[in-house]
């Protein structure tokens, strides 16, 4: 071995020393600038541990190689504020990212000293402005681009096309009004382009993009484009998901997409396409396709047959012609069909569902004849049967009958005959049945399934009594039976139905008495039982229906008087007519509007003329005539009463302006933590210029302490007079409770001012104020770029909020002894903080919940515990909309609908369904709506990681509940189990 020289040994004794120095000067000089990022932005509570004690490479945001900062990841931190400069003084960065933060202004042009960054991510953050004409001073390895989620506007410029490495470029769900350059098609390593959610002015999709041998994934869903696809889009060899739904497209289906091999997911519907499918299929990979709502004409492939990977078939709302080819039925993974308003015919393939887990077939209004197909639920996925407005014949599958997973079967409109499999009737999961217009028979078994929603059989040939077992299924809201053979009476288990909306019984031969006791009707909008032999009188109690609006008793033999309490009814529809009625018509209903209501009752008679057909009242001359002694007594009467009244309304003012100018008796306060300000302190400060809301409980002041520069927020109520000593006392003793409640989601009771009349709670102040006012109020705001997903309070914040909700009312129902039930929770009683961490206020209305055996305390703030029915609107609407078969999308506020964040919204939706159910014991306690929501957003630890153990302990009563099997349904599913 030859030996090294003196002169260079000696020399590498002197470099070396200085080399270890540098390393280390590097590594202090890259935690200088860290902590000078640190120190630059605003509200770092998620990154306190970045210190000079610590080494910064430990720390979990940043990623070293060699001892180097690589890599900089600040997602989700709630970060405000700009990107400045400096941070390409960490002179080694190959990543940067920022995404889901509050970072604001223009692009960090800054970012273009950043000379090695291969992958930039700024999405999901509030940059606004148009991207650089320059952007492609940039590092030249730059391979990633994310900049969606933000409020860009303007042109894409073309120097985003001189980025050679590039090979994800994501520009989606910004405000671009102007155009996309051709230049896109220079970046030949592209593999996912992905520019959704814009509003480019009206482009076509350029000729050069099918120059992107590599691509992947292209995304340009809701993007402004017109014109064609490009036929050389064939070209694409790589590409695996092709998304192009709602927008303008024009013309053909380019026949090269269906021969691209390494295709799974073609989206193509909301368009303006025509033509026929090009019916040379090649692209064997295919999973989901969805040519919806288009103007497709000619037939469907038999080549569809050949895709054993198919799983969702979508393409209705077209012009399709011709027979569903029977190979369809053979496909092993199909588990969607939706081709419903189209004109399909011929026989329906009798093997769909014997070789896949079919959940949804859905084809109504076409021609197809024959049969349904026995298989249908062969393999026990079946959601849904929508086969209405068709011409099919012969009987239901008795496999249906069997079908524990079904929920919905509308075959109305139809030539179906024969008898309903028996099962059908009394599954445990079937909510929905729609057998209108077919020749069915038969009779309706003695028990209906619990779960039963909507049963409609009109237009049928069923027969035999109504049993009185319909009264089993309680959440029954729809029986539409008009025009059958159905006898006997009318069962007084049917009046006991609590959710029943309409009931239509007309055209059948049902005889005998109305019950005359009404169990619960108290939901009753609509009541049809014309045309069929009741006798007897009209009850009493239909005058009780607090919601009824229709009501048709024509063509029957009831006899007797109208009982006066029909007239107290709002009716919209009122039909007596062709009965046995006599006596006088209520005064109600004298007018036009009822002209045609009592027709052919010839004992009926009107106190006026104004009601065609009908006599006139005869009655006894002069009645109406008043002496004009009594007349002096009852003008006399009322001048004494008006003179009463307002002495006591005199005394009533003068006494309330006393209290008003802070005249009452001695206050008394009562704190709950240890505090710097007195009473004097807070009634000083509640003047008209501090108060901030006003409410049926009393008034809500904020209050500036100044010498300590504390901000709290007051409530005042008011009693009118002076509490008794009993109910004084129980009201201390519910705000002791409240006071002792602590809890990072529930606003801090700080102390209670309460005097002989009037109580002043004192909160800790909210700088954000209420979820009321950003999703309603003034504070409510959207961007330049328009409506869509720009609202102030974004998905993630919202979703942040339901769960900080969740939290308080977790805490209050099953942590506090006693429980504590809130009974007034809506978005003006959630407050939020300066991070828009959701806190539970308000107690005004809340309630002590005392276990069996213990002493009752409960105060006059409480009200009974009880059930408070959902809101019959929205609720059901919600409701409705998923039962119809529509997909839960599409049923999201296009304010706040985030593509990226579809999963969890549909996920909130559902849970809103389970909430909203018909019946309280079927609704999730507050453990288990906490559960469900952090499932919701199990991908993002930021709302998960909190979880403890009480908080988990609903986990196991979800456990193959029928909760946990609605969230697991599909976002498209065809209904949901509530």
């Amino acid at each position: 071995m030859s030996k090294i020289p003196l002169s260079i040994l000696s020399l590498l004794f002197l470099i070396l020393p200085f080399h270890g120095t540098s390393q280390t000067t590097t590594s202090n000089s890259e935690q200088s600038i860290l902590l000078k990022l640190k120190q630059h932005w605003s509200d770092t509570t998620p990154i306190n541990h970045w210190n000079s004690t610590s080494t910064h490479c430990d720390w979990p945001e940043i990623t070293c190689t060699n001892g180097s900062v690589t890599g900089l990841s600040l997602v989700n931190t709630n970060i405000t504020g700009t990107v400045p400069p400096f941070i390409c003084d960490l002179l080694n960065l190959t990543l940067i990212d920022l995404q889901y933060n509050y970072f604001s202004g223009p692009f960090p042009t800054g970012l273009y000293n950043c000379s090695k960054l291969k992958i930039l991510d700024l999405s999901q953050n509030n940059f606004t402005g148009p991207i650089p004409s320059d952007i492609d001073r940039l590092s030249a390895q730059l391979q990633s681009l994310n900049l969606g989620g933000n409020i860009f506007t303007g042109d894409i410029p073309a120097a985003i096309g001189k980025f050679p490495e590039l090979r994800i470029l994501r520009v989606f769900l910004n405000g671009f009004n102007g155009s996309f350059p051709s230049e896109i098609g220079n970046l030949l390593n592209l593999e996912l382009l992905e520019m959704s959610f814009n509003n480019f002015s009206q482009m076509a999709i350029p000729s050069s993009f099918t120059q992107l041998k590599k691509l992947k994934e292209l995304h340009m869903k809701e993007s402004g484009l017109v014109g064609e696809i490009p036929e050389t889009i064939g070209n694409l060899t790589a590409l695996e998901v092709l998304e192009l739904s709602i927008n303008s497209l024009t013309g053909n289906i380019p026949r090269g997409l269906f021969l691209l091999n390494n295709l799974t997911i073609l989206y193509l519907f909301r368009n303006q396409l025509s033509g026929a499918i090009p019916q040379v299929v090649e692209a064997l990979n295919l999973v989901k396709i969805d040519l919806s709502n288009n103007n497709l004409n000619g037939t469907i492939p038999d080549d569809f047959g050949k895709l054993t990977k198919l799983s969702d078939l979508d393409l209705f709302f077209n012009q399709l012609s011709g027979e569903l080819p029977a190979s369809i039925g053979r496909l092993p993974s199909l588990e969607v069909v939706k081709l419903f308003n189209n004109n399909l015919s011929g026989l329906l393939p009798p093997d769909l569902g014997k070789y896949s887990m079919l959940k949804e077939f859905q084809v109504p209004s076409n021609h197809f004849t024959g049969n349904l197909p026995e298989y249908l639920c062969a393999n026990g996925a079946l959601i849904g049967v929508v086969a209405f407005d068709n011409d099919l014949t012969g009987e239901l599958p008795n496999s249906l009958g069997n079908c524990r997973s079904l929920l919905v079967v509308q075959v109305n409109g139809n030539r179906l005959s024969g008898s309903i499999p028996s099962g059908l009737w009394t599954s445990i999961n079937v909510i929905t049945l729609i057998l209108n217009d077919n020749s069915f028979s038969g009779q309706l078994p003695d028990q209906l399934a619990s779960n039963l929603s909507r049963i409609e059989i009109s237009n049928n040939i069923f027969s035999g009594e109504i049993p009185a077992g319909v009264s089993s299924s309680k959440a029954l809201t729809v029986f539409i039976a008009r025009n059958n053979r159905f006898t006997g009476t009318i069962p007084q288990g049917l009046t006991a139905l609590p959710l029943l909306t309409t009931l239509l019984l007309d055209g059948n031969q049902l005889s005998g008495h109305l019950p005359s006791d009404i169990i619960s009707w108290n939901w009753l909008n609509t009541l049809h039982l014309s045309r069929n032999q009741l006798s007897g009188p009209i009850p009493a109690k239909i005058g009780s229906l607090p919601r009824l609006t229709d009501l048709d008793l024509s063509g029957n033999e009831f006899s007797g008087q109208i009982p006066p309490q029909i007239g107290l009814l709002k009716l919209q529809s009122l039909n007596l007519s062709s009965n046995l009625l006599t006596g006088t018509i209520p005064v109600e209903f004298e007018n036009k509007a009822y002209d045609n209501s009592f027709l052919n009752n010839s004992g009926l008679c009107a106190t006026n003329p104004s009601l065609l057909g009908i006599d006139i009242c005869s009655g006894p001359q002069n009645s109406s005539k008043i002496s004009p002694q009594f007349l002096a007594v009852i003008v006399s009467t009322a001048a004494a009463l008006f003179a009463l009244t307002m002495f006591f309304m005199f005394l009533m003012v003068k006494t309330y302006r006393k209290r008003e100018c802070g005249l009452d008796s001695k206050w008394e306060f009562t704190q709950f933590q240890l505090l710097n300000f007195s009473e004097s302190d807070i009634l000083s400060s509640l003047t008209e210029s501090n108060m901030i809301g006003s409410g049926g409980s009393g008034k809500v002041y904020r209050v500036a302490l100044n010498r300590w520069g504390k901000v709290v927020a007051v409530k005042k109520t008011r009693n009118i007079r002076k509490l008794d000593e009993k109910v004084e006392k129980e009201f201390l003793a519910e705000v002791q409770i409240l006071g002792t409640i602590r809890h990072s989601n529930i606003v801090k009771l700080l102390c209670c001012i309460s005097s002989e009349t009037t109580k002043l709670l004192v909160y800790e102040y909210m700088e954000n104020s209420s979820l009321d006012r950003w999703l309603h109020g003034k504070n409510r705001q959207l961007s330049v770029s328009g409506p869509v997903h720009h609202a102030v309070l974004d998905w993630p914040q919202r979703l942040q909020i339901a769960v900080g909700t969740a939290r308080g009312l977790c805490y209050m129902h099953h942590e506090c002894s006693p429980a504590v039930i809130h009974r007034d929770v809506k978005s003006s009683n959630i407050l939020l903080d300066s991070n828009f961490n959701a806190k539970v206020a308000d107690f005004g209305l809340a309630k002590m919940v005392v276990k069996h055996g213990e002493t009752n305390t409960m105060s006059i703030v409480a009200g009974s515990v009880g059930y408070l029915a959902p809101d019959t609107c929205l609720a059901e609407w919600a409701w409705r909309h998923v039962q119809d078969g529509n997909p839960l999308v599409d049923a999201l506020d296009e304010e706040v609908k985030e593509p990226c964040y579809l999963d969890e919204m549909t996920c909130v939706f559902k849970l809103g369904i389970i909430c909203t159910g018909t019946f309280p014991s079927t609704r999730p306690n507050m453990k288990e709506v906490l559960q469900i929501l952090l499932g919701c957003c199990s991908h993002r630890p930021e709302l998960g990681e909190k979880i403890d153990g009480s908080e988990n302990a609903g986990a196991p009563l979800l456990k193959n509940s029928r909760r946990e099997r609605l969230l697991d349904d599909e976002d498209d599913s065809l209904v949901s189990n509530v």
